[in-house]
């Protein structure tokens, strides 16, 4: 069976899951679809649905609009400029996990306050609901800076040192 258009969406997904240190199981569980369907994807085998890709996203705390993007659901073109300011972010080793989604927030307040992004509920919906997910991870309290004292930030643990 030949590989459909979709070989970009599964190498983005593996190395997003690599990224997280994730295995094709426990991403599988986390976004609720089987091993062998998520191994498919992955293989550019299958092409998955809008709502399967938002799991995925979920489970990978990573911008669904860029997985709808690269499994053809919208409109590269139309939101490229979007998409590759996204993607930069997502790929920033220097910050942790909550503080790229902080960032993807505020990115896309200022996009609908400018009147982008306001037709295209598929996508942004997803880009919603994981603010909503920053927000109750963390409440009212600033993105820490380095030395912040009484982090609860999971990420920065094991890459303080002793000094």
């Amino acid at each position: 069976m030949a590989s459909l258009n979709v070989g970009n969406l599964g190498d983005y997904l593996r190395e997003q899951r690599r990224n997280a240190q994730l295995s094709l199981r426990q991403l599988a569980d986390a976004a609720g679809v089987s091993n062998p369907y998520l191994s498919q994807i992955e293989r550019g085998l299958r092409k998955p649905s809008a709502e399967v890709l938002q799991q995925v996203a979920k489970a990978l705390r990573i911008s669904a609009e860029t997985l709808y993007v690269r499994a053809g659901i919208l409109d590269a073109e139309r939101d490229r400029d979007e998409v590759e300011t996204r993607a930069v972010i997502l790929a920033d080793p220097s910050l942790n996990e909550r503080q790229k989604q902080v960032l993807l927030q505020i990115y896309e307040s200022f996009r609908k306050e400018n009147g982008f992004g306001v037709g295209e509920p598929a996508a942004h919906e997803a880009a919603e609901d994981m603010a909503q997910g920053v927000e109750a991870d963390t409440g009212d309290t600033a993105v820490p800076g380095p030395g912040a004292a009484g982090g609860h930030d999971a990420d920065a643990g094991p890459r303080r040192t002793a000094g």
